[in-house]
């Protein structure tokens, strides 16, 4: 294969990737835990953009259960983000799993 061929095939991939990076940071994921007592937004890019707490969870009494409630959220959302990400990077490389792209 031509070399100048393939360098030009990285940097389009490059540029795709790049605008699929941004695209990500518009997406999110909403998770809720303990029956939407609290709920967490995370974009593709795995960044917490938002953390909602009903003020009937918060108890002093009631710690634990709430900093439970908040990583159990908190994990999910960033699942579904990594989920979200490679979906949308599988779309980019038709389907083949590319290690160290995202």
């Amino acid at each position: 294969m031509d070399m100048k061929f393939l360098m030009k095939q990285a940097q389009v991939m490059q540029k795709k990737m790049e605008e699929m990076k941004k695209e990500l940071a518009q997406k999110e994921v909403r998770v809720s835990s303990g029956g939407g007592m609290i709920e967490i937004v995370v974009n593709g890019q795995q960044e917490i953009k938002e953390i909602k707490i009903e003020p009937d969870v918060i108890d002093a009494n009631e710690k634990e259960m709430l900093e439970d409630l908040i990583l159990a959220a908190v994990n999910e959302s960033i699942r579904q983000s990594k989920e979200l990400a490679a979906q949308e990077m599988s779309k980019l490389t038709g389907g083949m799993n590319v290690p160290g792209l995202f």
